[in-house]
């Protein structure tokens, strides 16, 4: 979620504009029992499968059921918004993303599956600076380069409810460990809650 542009922007998912031709492809998956079919692009982020990281932190961390607003960083086609709404009936989502390509593709399919009414997408500058999140979910953007990336977590963690909780999905062949260590260098409090397929999922409070 940089606002460096790529040098090939219709190559990378996190471009503001993708210059790829939409082509249309569909992701299916089960979550909280339900079956989801989401519609992806070429120019948004795993178009033609759900993510190995985003598989396993939907599996591994615990989907919230409570009321609550929740914050989906760096959404894509809105597979884990569209999973915390399912999971939390009463919830209000937030899926945050630079790229109008995917946001579109988040919004209809939220649309798609009766969720459009929980689920606010939005580009990061769009949304209240003073708006708090109970949780925050992201499988973080890691190839913007770590200079970006952790300017993307200083910006978005401290809008964590007091006692919210972060729940992030990194690879370690990509840095998942030396990013704990920079979290916890940061002064929050990190738990590596599980590790499956060579990604973390970490669990990140205050």
């Amino acid at each position: 979620m940089s606002s460096v542009p790529p040098a090939d922007p219709a190559q990378h998912y996190f471009t503001v504009t993708p210059g790829a031709p939409v082509k249309h492809r569909y992701v299916e998956f089960t979550v909280a029992g339900r079956a989801l079919k989401l519609r992806g692009s070429s120019g948004v982020f795993s178009a033609d499968r759900l993510d190995p990281g985003t598989a396993v932190l939907l599996r591994k961390a615990p989907l919230p059921t409570a009321r609550g607003e929740y914050l989906d960083l760096g959404t894509g086609y809105g597979p884990i918004a569209c999973a915390l709404a399912v999971s939390a009936a009463d919830a209000a989502v937030y899926a945050v993303d630079v790229n109008t390509r995917a946001l579109d593709l988040a919004r209809h399919n939220a649309d798609q599956l009766d969720l459009g009414d929980r689920i606010v997408t939005a580009r990061p500058d769009d949304l209240p600076e003073d708006q708090m999140f109970d949780q925050i979910w992201s499988n973080p953007p890691i190839r913007i380069g770590k200079a970006a990336l952790h300017e993307l977590l200083d910006r978005w963690l401290p809008r964590l409810r007091p006692d919210g909780v972060a729940w992030l999905v990194v690879a370690r062949h990509l840095g998942g460990d030396s990013l704990q260590h920079w979290l916890a260098d940061k002064g929050w409090q990190v738990d590596r809650h599980a590790s499956q397929k060579g990604y973390r999922v970490l669990a990140v409070r205050h």
